[in-house]
């Protein structure tokens, strides 16, 4: 069992004040377990381990589910090792059996109070008056004290693609590491990222408005002005002219079209009657 002072030894005494109390200022992790318990045993030093990296950040607090049935029982546990995460005096999250580290550290992360946080709320007020690059230098400062949270990334790649630094975001996106590049939040970016170079470095809408009114086939204004669309936010009016260039020009761009519209339905969530509605008409043009 560990001696750092972030690792308690809970029973029906003490739990108010060292489960419940503690999650006002910091998580608590209550882990139920035995002596007889091999799983329990083959967690204890992931949870050690955690307990000194985090430095406080978090409290462990060990529930022997023999010596403390009423508790065993209260909190309803039928199956060790069981976890139950306490935040603000109530249980937020639980887990039964072993986890990997991995896994753990996100289940902390979740709802621990994150030095990086603080500066990240400071680069939203300051972007949200103009201050770009005191933002940008605010997160920066976050990144370098925390490097792992993604959600660091995440904010500077989206200020520096509003910015249309659009360089500086692929870079930073393509950095990132390959399961993070995955993740939904990054993903959006990425199309993002896509749809708002192509806008930016085209003609104004109402150029290649002028241009499609001449010539309906013109695919690479309609492409273009797709992206336009995507970028104000009007998803329903990008879907209509990529759909209408799979109509008329499907391999154009190496089926840029196709492409453009799974995307889109990617940004929406891949859910919605707009992606229903859409994703039906695409695969009538399709097959």
């Amino acid at each position: 069992m560990s001696h750092s002072p972030n690792v308690v030894i809970v029973d029906s005494q003490n739990f108010v004040k060292e489960v419940l109390e503690k999650s006002k200022k910091v998580p608590v992790l209550v882990d139920f377990w035995a002596d007889w318990c091999a799983p329990c045993k083959m967690l204890l030093p992931v949870l050690n381990q955690l307990v000194e990296d985090y430095q406080g950040q978090f409290v462990l607090a060990k529930v022997n589910t023999d010596e403390q049935r009423e508790l065993a029982t209260q909190f309803n546990i039928r199956s060790i090792p069981a976890l139950k995460l306490f935040r603000h005096g109530k249980v937020v999250e639980e887990i039964v059996g072993v986890q990997p580290e991995a896994s753990l550290r996100a289940l902390i992360d979740r709802h621990r109070d994150r030095p990086a946080d603080k500066l990240r709320h400071q680069a939203r007020e300051a972007y949200q008056r103009g201050d770009t690059e005191k933002a940008l230098n605010l997160l920066e400062q976050a990144r370098a004290g925390e490097p792992t949270y993604y959600a660091i990334h995440q904010e500077i790649a989206s200020i520096l693609i509003e910015s249309q630094r659009f360089e500086e975001a692929e870079q930073l996106l393509k950095s990132l590491p390959a399961n993070v590049q995955m993740e939904p939040g990054i993903n959006q970016l990425v199309i993002h990222l896509k749809f708002s170079s192509l806008a930016a470095s085209a003609p104004a809408k109402q150029e290649l408005e002028r241009i499609l009114e001449a010539d309906p086939n013109h695919s690479l204004a309609r492409y273009q002005l797709s992206a336009h669309f995507v970028s104000s936010g009007d998803y329903e009016s990008a879907l209509q002219h990529l759909l209408e260039l799979l109509r008329r020009d499907r391999r154009f761009n190496e089926e840029a079209a196709r492409k453009g519209l799974l995307d889109i339905f990617t940004l929406l969530g891949n859910q919605g009657e707009l992606v229903s509605r859409y994703r039906g008409k695409m695969s009538l043009l399709l097959y």
